[in-house]
């Protein structure tokens, strides 16, 4: 691996010089800023982005959150913070705590170590003291702690239109899945598809589940039929827990959607790929993830900020797992 001593050598300047050209500070000749950086190119040589942090007193890092990089979801919302932080000159620090409270402190802790200059964090423990005692600016993602910067999704009106969906598609037998209870995006969805089921005249109930992992999505599939073998409608808290329940209502020989009708969240990738092709509530995941880089972008370099709490339109998208003929009418 090429050093600074490296390319100092290779464009027969001094270290200085090259460290000059790094860090943009000091005069260096047009001429010799060229040599300096096709030796860098020839080289491969990329600088320590920490030191660098440290000698500009001026982080390009952004450590970024995420708590579970299985469910393909939340890449999307990665990608989409990456792409407007390169296009700004930033880089990301990636960690997947995987839900787990010990190792969301410790992905914490790296970030403050590599001296990052922000966090985007999609996390289940929102009201730790260590977000609230950080020294750099954290936005939350996905999650909306009260008075803090955060970009979500309006999570109430995409719970009513899977609700309203699902009964235009004629289900009388309703189970509504909700998501885990400390999230507040989660318990939005539960409270927008509960008002309406309430004003319908349709049967219903309630399965609570811990986590959106698929692991507790398949164990749950197996719960609902067990508990519910005349569920004729499903409401699912994301589209992994509906690709769950999809799968054991047709290893249990039903038809989708003639005996059941099954509504995602999320709009992953895969859902239009599940056969049949999954209805769900799309969130616009990857304008989240640039919409909430923009939003730590802003607070970094103190510009004024005409809204710190940033809601996002959802949109129930229909394909074959609800009667669109039905919902159409």
């Amino acid at each position: 691996m090429a050093t600074i001593k490296d390319v100092a050598g290779a464009a027969g300047v001094s270290v200085a010089t090259v460290s000059r050209v790094l860090n943009d500070n000091g005069y260096v000749h047009e001429e010799t800023r060229t040599r300096v950086v096709a030796a860098m190119e020839k080289l491969n040589y990329y600088p320590n982005e920490v030191a660098r942090s440290l000698y500009k007193r001026e982080s390009r890092l952004i450590g970024l959150l995420l708590p579970d990089i299985t469910n393909p979801f939340f890449p999307q919302l990665a990608r989409g913070a990456e792409d407007e932080l390169n296009r700004e000159g930033y880089r990301l620090i990636f960690g997947n705590s995987d839900e787990e409270l010990k190792k969301e402190l410790e992905y914490l802790q790296t970030f403050k170590q590599n001296h990052v200059a922000g966090i985007i964090a999609a996390t289940n423990y929102p009201d730790l003291d260590e977000y609230s005692g950080m020294n750099h600016p954290v936005v939350f993602l996905d999650r909306t702690p009260e008075g803090a910067p955060s970009v979500s999704s309006d999570g109430h009106t995409g719970g009513k239109l899977a609700a309203e969906a699902i009964i235009h598609g004629r289900s009388k037998r309703i189970t509504l899945l909700r998501g885990p209870a400390h999230l507040p995006t989660a318990q939005d969805r539960f409270n927008g598809a509960l008002e309406v089921l309430q004003q319908a005249e349709v049967d219903f109930q309630v399965i609570e589940t811990a986590s959106f992992s698929f692991k507790d999505a398949q164990s749950m599939a197996k719960e609902l039929f067990a508990s519910y073998p005349e569920t004729d409608g499903v409401i699912a808290s994301n589209d992994i827990q509906a690709a769950a329940v999809l799968h054991e209502a047709l290893r249990r020989g039903k038809n989708v959607p003639e005996d059941i009708q099954i509504i995602g969240y999320d709009d992953i990738p895969q859902s239009e790929l599940l056969f049949p092709p999954l209805s769900t509530i799309k969130q616009p995941a990857y304008d989240m993830g640039k919409e909430a880089a923009k939003l730590l972008l802003r607070i970094i370099k103190k510009q004024p900020l005409t809204e710190t709490a940033i809601q996002m339109p959802v949109t129930y998208i229909g394909r074959k797992t609800t009667r669109k003929e039905d919902h159409d009418a």
